[in-house]
């Protein structure tokens, strides 16, 4: 199954009105038809499920997409594995990935939403 890149912006919040698209994630995953992450095809494709942390000003953290036990996704990094939790997306096996769309990913204990703004199959 060929992997999708997505790309998740910080969506409308108090601190950023209008959303800020400096800030958010890059990441591979396979999609079901549906939009949904496939878990098996993950499986045979987890060292090709990359994410890029982009923040201004910082450099990108680059880790994983990592299936947790109970069946919850999250980032892990792996520049600073040991200094740094896992990014917890909320509730990533029932969200369609598709444009337009809204995700949240825990970010130090606070729940963040962002918008899907790109998907586009790759290799």
């Amino acid at each position: 199954m060929p992997l999708s890149k997505i790309r998740l912006e910080l969506a409308r919040c108090k601190e950023y009105p209008e959303g800020a698209h400096d800030i958010g994630y890059e990441f591979a995953a396979p999609l079901k038809d549906d939009g949904r992450i496939d878990a098996e095809a993950w499986g045979k494709n987890r060292d090709h499920c990359r994410v890029r942390r982009f923040r201004p000003g910082e450099e990108d953290d680059i880790g994983h997409l990592v299936h947790k036990r109970g069946g919850s996704w999250a980032f892990h990094y792996d520049i600073h594995s040991d200094e740094e939790e896992d990014e917890a997306g909320y509730r990533f096996a029932d969200h369609a990935f598709r444009p337009g769309e809204y995700v949240s990913v825990r970010e130090d204990d606070e729940l963040i939403a962002y918008k899907v703004v790109q998907v586009f199959k790759v290799a």
